[in-house]
């Protein structure tokens, strides 16, 4: 009887032991998750600076800032949805500040609406540096002569609009932004599926146990439901 029972103890036992072990794991890389959220909300928050004299995605993701300039007359829609909003554009325009030119995202605009045009004079924005990491080997080539990209490419906008490869993105105006609402940067696209991944794990642990259990069940329980064939007629 105990050499039946080895293999589903080694099996059982070490099918749960796996299965918890990545749960436990989950349970880690959820805890680092939130940390790290924390942290990049904590720089979002963060009192506004002026603009940096050379800021990189390195230094200053998410960097609060503050600049006073107004806008150039060049710029694009970038294909995107918001959730309960819908499908619509993000508008990327050239913004002067000084001597310096970078991009403003001035915010999103739904489909149903028709773009205004950036207000005229001289304007105060509050919003965060950002380098968006969207695009992949699958994103589409943008309509250089429509104006349209299809994600955001702080570094080839910025080659087109002829600014510096930075981007920032309004938070507070201190205009009338008209149909633009403002989309401004949060953890809120940062996925943290850990807790689920983690349940799924742990479920699955669960459910290997109850089979096990179920096997040693079977190995141990006599079958007396079996025909008798000696006795049979």
């Amino acid at each position: 009887m105990l050499k039946k029972l080895i293999g589903p103890i080694v099996f059982g036992i070490g099918g749960v032991a796996i299965l918890l072990a990545l749960g436990f794991w989950q349970v880690r890389r959820l805890e680092w998750k939130e940390t790290y959220l924390a942290e990049i909300n904590s720089q979002i928050e963060a009192e506004a600076l002026p603009l940096p004299e050379n800021p990189t995605e390195r230094s200053d993701q998410y960097m609060p800032v503050t600049v006073t300039g107004h806008f150039g007359e060049t710029g694009m829609r970038v294909l995107a949805s918001r959730k309960q909003v819908g499908p619509g554009h993000r508008l990327i325009q050239r913004f002067e500040t000084g001597e310096r030119s970078i991009l403003i995202d001035r915010g999103f605009l739904r489909d149903r609406d028709t773009a205004p045009p950036p207000p005229s004079g001289e304007v105060t924005i509050l919003g965060n540096l950002l380098w968006p990491d969207e695009t992949d080997n699958f994103t589409p080539a943008p309509d250089i002569a429509g104006g349209l990209w299809f994600a955001r490419d702080v570094s080839a906008m910025a080659s087109s609009l002829g600014t510096e490869p930075v981007l920032l993105v309004a938070r507070e105006v201190d205009y009338d932004t008209g149909a633009v609402e403002p989309f401004p940067v949060t953890t809120e696209g940062i996925p943290n599926d850990h807790r689920e991944y983690a349940m799924t794990w742990f479920s699955l642990a669960a459910i290997w146990l109850a089979m096990t259990a179920y096997l040693f069940y079977r190995i141990l329980t006599p079958n007396t439901g079996r025909p008798n064939k000696g006795n049979a007629t």
